[in-house]
């Protein structure tokens, strides 16, 4: 459904994408990450056709956005992250507009209806789009995104600035959505790509830094730390040969520590436990620690700011 091919865009001297290449394919839900400044939404404007690559190409369904802009956007619902909304026009009055110039002529009072249901605009279709609150406001971006049925969304920010109970409903409907669509997701909230993406693409300064699904990624940079936990005498040097070890604690003749083996993918626990059970060590806990994405992001993202 997207194929991004060698993407490069330069402002000036500045290099805001740097040879970006990956592709999404028809019903993945992707989130795009990466710290301010990285790169997201210029790849996303290029993607929808808003700005054009220096370099390298992007496709959705195999057409160039660059040679046919137009057939590509008819196939792309869009949302940036600043909603370009008309706050002097009513809801209805705003979609009607996006209706015509996605040219749903007969079509566009059964597309509103429909639409405005999905998004949970229908209450406030007579009011000015400038009395809405934020909420609102991000439900009517997405009911504009939405109107023509694309099977692809992009997604710049949906929730950017939401309350709580703002951001659950709009990641309800997106995960709705991603039911049946393509969708490309930009966010920082870390909770939100894992409670609605399958898969995730990490960038930083304009370059791809990570491409997986969230669960291999977490195993893939879960560094294989073993927690445990022991009581007896035998102090934790004795554990040395296995890894670093870290964290120790010792309480009242409980030892507790972390281990991180030679090889980070190495599953150490098995011989953990024969060499407990020969020492009578007394094992009281022991298991395989696992980080979350949040700590998976700083760690991919700081790196990349130190090469």
């Amino acid at each position: 459904m997207i194929s991004v091919e060698s993407l490069s865009k330069r402002y000036g001297e500045i290099k805001a994408v740097n040879d970006l290449t990956f592709e999404i394919k028809k019903g993945e839900v992707v989130g795009f990450l990466g710290p301010n400044g990285a790169g997201k939404t210029t790849t996303m404007q290029i993607i929808t056709g808003f700005i054009k690559p220096s370099e390298g190409r992007a496709l959705i369904d195999g057409v160039d956005v660059t040679v046919s802009p137009i057939t590509v956007k008819e196939r792309i619902g869009y949302l940036p992250e600043n909603t370009p909304l008309y706050d002097d026009l009513s809801v209805f009055d705003f979609l009607s507009f996006v209706a015509s110039v996605r040219k749903l002529n007969g079509k566009r009072d059964q597309a509103i209806k429909e639409t405005s249901e999905r998004c949970g605009i229908t209450e406030v279709l007579d009011r000015p789009i400038g009395t809405l609150s934020k909420g609102y406001r991000q439900r009517v971006g997405l009911a504009q995104a939405i109107l023509h049925d694309p099977p692809i969304l992009i997604l710049d920010e949906p929730t950017s600035g939401l309350d709580p109970i703002q951001i659950g409903e709009i990641r309800e409907l997106i995960r709705e959505l991603g039911r049946e669509k393509t969708v490309l997701l930009s966010t920082h909230i870390l909770p939100e790509v894992e409670q609605t993406c399958n898969r995730v693409i990490v960038i930083n300064r304009g370059s791809i830094v990570a491409d997986s699904q969230i669960e291999n990624l977490k195993a893939e940079l879960s560094g294989g730390s073993i927690r445990v936990q022991y009581k007896g005498s035998t102090p934790p040097d004795k554990f040395r040969s296995f890894g670093r070890i870290e964290d120790v604690v010792e309480d009242e003749g409980v030892w507790s520590f972390r281990i991180t083996p030679k090889e980070p993918t190495m599953d150490i626990r098995e011989e953990i436990f024969i060499f407990c059970k020969e020492r009578d060590i007394v094992l009281l806990e022991m298991y395989r620690e696992k980080r979350s994405l949040e700590e998976i992001f700083k760690e991919l993202t700081l790196e990349g700011d130190s090469r």
